[in-house]
């Protein structure tokens, strides 16, 4: 796989179930997993991934306490999720309050997963970096 990009605007429906771009769609054939992610968005991870997320997490847990209870809220708040044949997945109700999805969903290319952003969330906490887009200077 060479990665998810590309942005794309979709609204929840009245079940709380948003629509996965066409184009990501085949990755999710055998379903993902859909866990809060840093800055107030959800990741939506294939399960290959999602299983080398866990690795990670594991790893990191033999830390100490901290990154114990990291491995363990973000474990707890993960769902296995699968995408219907018209292209919809569920949210449950805490990813969709975490996330403060209410109606429109901004989804998101990420790489190595699909974000899924409040729109206003976005704008105050991402959009800045475009910035960088239009410096002249490099960092």
């Amino acid at each position: 796989m060479s990665g998810f990009v590309g942005r794309y605007e979709h609204s929840l429906d009245a079940k709380g179930r948003v629509i996965v771009p066409a184009k990501f769609r085949a990755a999710f054939e055998r379903g993902g997993y859909l866990a809060e992610n840093r800055e107030g968005c959800l990741a939506l991870w294939t399960p290959g991934e999602f299983e080398r997320q866990m690795t990670g997490m594991q790893e990191r847990a033999a830390a100490g306490r901290m990154d114990r209870n990291r491995a363990r809220l973000w474990a707890s708040n993960a769902h296995e999720v699968e995408v219907d044949r018209q292209g919809r997945m569920a949210i449950t109700g805490r990813l969709r309050e975490f996330a403060r999805l209410e109606t429109d969903v901004l989804v998101i290319g990420a790489i190595d997963r699909i974000e899924l952003w409040n729109p206003a969330v976005w704008e105050e906490r991402v959009q800045p970096a475009e910035q960088w887009f239009l410096d002249d200077e490099e960092d």
